[in-house]
């Protein structure tokens, strides 16, 4: 039993030796790494392009938002003005029917200052007629005192007749000359309004004018934006799909190196195998079944896989992956699943990410990491370290994203990990 014990240990030696040495052989492949990251390199050019274009068209929309807002407040202040106008025309026809009772008075005025002036002419010729005789004549031929007294009196109701039509035509131009006073007054105010009407329209529709084509202008402009950022995310997602390509023409490549591998360890395996003693016919080797493990030491699921708010008004509402909290800075990201790194970067969305290539279309993305620890070409084995954590790109905090593609399609990576909580 000692001896089948200590061929059993030598079997496997020389078995991992083998495959160890198979696994050593370095593989030629059709497709390069340098390829891929001259597309990476182009799409991350773009990305940069995109980028600017975004901010470009945010400030073209927070433009147009100030520029609709102050039409908003220029319609509102025209509502105003028509409101003032239709009060000013009102005050307008009031004027215009004052000016007519005016002229009306005015009129009047004239007419009786003619009666007025009439009466005293008549009496003047009246007086004529009676040979011109003055106040003095008609006293002294009174022929007693009573009728001197009584000749007074008629004197006296005389020139107090005089006084009283005088007067008289003295108020009657002065009442004129007030109305005409009026009359001039409300005429220039009602041409001053007039004319401040006039100047407020004209300014109005020149604000309003200006208003409506800085619209026109910047919606343009947002519309051209838009056009080149449709242009370049045309272009980049044919990028991403030739690197898809190629990373899924890699990992074929990788899958069948790997196939031949295998192929010449299980005939060294036979070779080895007719040599031991006959107590190895019943060994077996089990295979294992593979999988993923957890990326990082928390299983706290901060922001699961699909649609979503946007965190802090800059991570995407179409979540490709899921983020991993309660990491702070600086804990060790690993490699759920053994491959060949394909990606090494930083980009102003991800951060600091790292992309393995698992075969066959197979990769996971590990973003946002503090710092980076391995470089594209490089192979790893499930568990090895990527990076730490952190908050680089678009994060609001110390997480990971972490995503799984296969066949070239990002896919929910709750499907494999299990034990995870919701926060």
């Amino acid at each position: 039993m000692k001896k089948a014990k200590r061929v059993t240990v030598t079997f496997f030696s020389a078995l991992l030796t083998l495959l160890t040495l198979t696994a050593a052989l370095p593989p030629s492949f059709a497709v390069t790494q340098d390829e891929i990251d001259t597309l990476i390199t182009q799409a991350n050019g773009l990305q940069e392009e995109r980028d600017a274009l975004e901010q470009e068209i945010g400030t073209y929309s927070s433009n147009i938002a100030a520029a609709l807002e102050r039409k908003a407040l220029l319609d509102a202040e025209i509502s105003q003005i028509e409101a003032d106008v239709s009060a000013l025309e009102t005050s307008i026809t009031d004027y215009e029917q004052r000016i007519d009772v005016t002229e009306g008075e005015l009129a009047d005025a004239k007419a009786r200052e003619a009666q007025q002036y009439d009466l005293f002419c008549q009496r003047v010729r009246a007086m004529e007629e009676q040979g011109r005789m003055n106040c003095w004549m008609i006293l002294l031929r009174a022929t007693s005192f009573v009728d001197f007294l009584t000749r007074l009196d008629f004197v006296s109701e005389i020139m107090e007749s005089d006084r009283r039509v005088m007067n008289d035509l003295k108020a009657l131009q002065e009442e004129i000359s007030e109305k005409q006073a009026q009359l001039t007054d409300e005429k220039r105010e009602l041409e001053a309004a007039n004319q401040a009407l006039l100047d407020k329209k004209t300014e109005l529709d020149t604000q309003r004018t200006a208003a409506n084509q800085l619209i026109i202008d910047l919606e343009a402009s947002r519309t051209e934006a838009e056009a080149s950022r449709d242009i370049l995310t045309e272009e980049a997602e044919q990028i991403q799909g030739e690197i898809v390509r190629l990373s899924e023409e890699l990992a074929r490549q990788e899958e069948e190196a790997r196939i031949r591998a295998e192929a010449e360890a299980v005939e060294a395996y036979r070779a080895l195998r007719e040599r031991m003693s006959a107590e190895l016919d019943d060994f077996t080797v089990s295979e294992g079944l593979g999988g993923y493990i957890w990326p990082v030491n928390s299983r706290r699921i901060t922001s699961t896989f699909g649609g979503r708010a946007s965190p802090g008004g800059i991570g995407s509402t179409n979540h490709k992956g899921v983020d991993i909290g309660g990491v702070g800075y600086g804990t060790a990201v690993h490699a759920a699943k053994g491959g060949t790194v394909i990606i090494s970067q930083y980009s102003s969305s991800y951060g600091n990410f790292v992309v393995v290539s698992h075969g066959s279309g197979n990769t996971t993305l590990y973003a946002h990491m503090s710092a980076r620890l391995v470089e594209a070409g490089q192979v790893v084995s499930q568990g090895d370290i990527l990076g730490l954590t952190g908050s680089t790109g678009h994060s609001t905090g110390p997480h990971l994203h972490f995503e799984i593609t296969e066949n070239g399609t990002r896919i929910n990576p709750l499907i494999y990990l299990s034990g995870y909580s919701l926060s």
